[in-house]
């Protein structure tokens, strides 16, 4: 009986050796931030609403069954990258075709860095114009003259 505590001790022992260490968290990958996109009226997710960071050329498409869009960086352009910490605020640029584009500036918290941003639809008034010619302009599109 000693013998098999002693065998049992010994493979407990390699078996706890063995083992992995626990990863801690990397301190340097920032802060993740979740921005979900809703319609004002309805209150339901807007499958086709993008978000961007002004310094940003790429535009983030939500999740069409959420209308979110996550993320704790950023890659800009130079090709530096833009990580999420405590006390940063973030400014976002969100559109989708038919809704008035919005800008919206958030601080991001230590925990819980979840948000809702509601878009209006946009009001087209059709009287006056020919149904073939009305533009509805989608994000920061400005038209020619």
């Amino acid at each position: 009986m000693i013998r098999k505590n002693v065998l049992g001790s010994i493979f407990l022992g390699a078996a706890l050796t063995l083992a992995p260490p626990a990863l801690a968290k990397d301190q340097d990958e920032g802060i993740k931030v979740t921005v979900r996109v809703l319609d004002a009226e309805t209150g339901l997710p807007i499958p086709t609403a993008v978000v961007r960071h002004p310094s940003e050329q790429e535009r983030h498409r939500v999740n069409t069954d959420t209308g979110s869009w996550g993320d704790s960086v950023l890659y800009l352009p130079d090709g530096s990258e833009l990580r999420f910490v405590k006390g940063m605020v973030l400014d976002f640029e969100i559109t989708a075709p038919g809704y008035n584009y919005v800008h919206y500036s958030y601080t991001v918290r230590k925990r819980r860095n979840e948000f809702d941003v509601h878009l209006q639809k946009m009001e087209v008034d059709m009287s006056d114009e020919d149904p073939e010619d009305v533009m509805i302009q989608f994000g920061r599109d400005k038209p020619i003259d």
